[in-house]
């Protein structure tokens, strides 16, 4: 799944070299997603990625990605589980996005707009099915 985070961040570039993205630089400097939902995004594709492969995708530094996942631990949204030397991230789909303007969705609904249908579902199912290990 590594190579999937590394396959976005490729395709990112591309599309910065494109003519007509290039000649908007107002166009570069902001996304609909902060930083958070960029981390969010990656980790649902990637429960197993490692925050250094996360930080290229997303672009800002390990020590940012560290930050970000602390604050998604702390709001519930993602559960740090060690594997060994490794750390694997269990998301909570069901948990409501944290503005009042958009908290009557999920997380779950966010990450539908952006991922696709299949890994939307393995989010549900692995929540599901990990009921009884916490």
């Amino acid at each position: 799944m590594v190579e999937t985070t590394r396959q976005g961040a490729a395709v990112a570039r591309e599309i910065r070299k494109r003519p007509g993205v290039a000649a908007e630089p107002a166009a570069r400097h902001w996304t609909f997603l902060s930083n958070h939902g960029h981390v969010l995004v990656c980790l649902a594709r990637d429960p197993e990625a490692r925050l250094r492969d996360v930080a290229q995708s997303v672009g800002i530094t390990e020590r940012a990605v560290q930050k970000i996942v602390s604050d998604l631990e702390e709001a519930g949204v993602v559960e740090r589980l060690r594997d060994g030397r490794r750390n694997r991230y269990r998301l909570h789909p069901e948990r409501p996005l944290r503005h009042p303007i958009e908290s009557h969705r999920t997380i779950g609904a966010l990450l539908s707009m952006v991922l696709n249908p299949v890994a939307v579902k393995r989010l549900s199912a692995a929540d599901a099915g990990d009921t009884d290990a916490g």
